[in-house]
């Protein structure tokens, strides 16, 4: 189900966004500090029943990968889930020592849904430029430089939560559970996410160079 119009409706990559996705991706001489938002279910676990919605099942290696990205890059957690929910959640995922590195972590509220849709299964849409224009987040770039498309990355499952920002997706495989998930998933995406930080246009670089699962990957 779409959102209302109250809760924002639809969006669509804007003209400048498409334009600026479309140059030729090139590689930066050292690598930069991205800003990395980060799903939780379907992403880094799977929440086998909304009866019981703090109970879930770890991605293999999920904490190990998140533990990286938090030391490694500036880290955001960004869930559609309910504030009470996520929060269980990343109690449970994140590292103690890791936790006040996290530079937001958001969840439902952030969607700014009009009452009826906070309780409805509304589609939810990650918009960027959200997390952009927040004082919080635009404050924690470690050389004071502005987050935009050409340094972030959404690690989610949904292509459709990223429709306004479609070239800064690093889309996996939603995780429904299996603990001996083959692959190494997050080992994948943990590559990938170093050869972003390699290039001056992330989004450049997506577009031009998907994120694809390699069955045979090995460790």
């Amino acid at each position: 189900m779409p959102p209302s119009l109250e809760s924002g409706g639809i969006p669509d990559p804007t003209p400048e966004y498409l334009a600026l996705a479309s140059h030729p991706p090139f590689h930066l001489p050292q690598p930069q500090n991205l800003l990395v938002v980060i799903d939780l279910n379907g992403t880094l676990l799977h929440r086998p029943t909304r009866k019981k919605p703090v109970r879930f099942v770890e991605r293999p290696f999920a904490r190990e990968f998140l533990s990286y990205c938090i030391n490694t890059f500036t880290v955001v957690i960004w869930s559609s889930a309910r504030p009470d929910n996520v929060a269980a959640m990343c109690e449970k995922l994140i590292k103690p020592k890791d936790r006040a590195k996290v530079v937001a972590v958001w969840d439902r509220l952030s969607f700014n849904f009009s009452k009826a849709d906070y309780n409805l299964r509304v589609q939810c849409y990650k918009r960027l430029t959200s997390l952009w224009r927040d004082p919080v987040v635009r404050a924690s770039h470690p050389d004071g430089e502005e987050w935009s498309q050409l340094n972030t990355v959404l690690i989610d499952d949904s292509m459709e939560k990223a429709r306004s920002e479609p070239f800064n997706l690093i889309q996996i495989p939603e995780f429904t559970g299996d603990a001996v998930e083959p692959g190494f998933m997050l080992a994948q995406v943990h590559d990938y996410l170093d050869e972003c930080s390699r290039q001056i246009n992330v989004s450049a670089f997506i577009k031009s160079q998907r994120f694809k699962v390699q069955p045979g990957f090995t460790l």
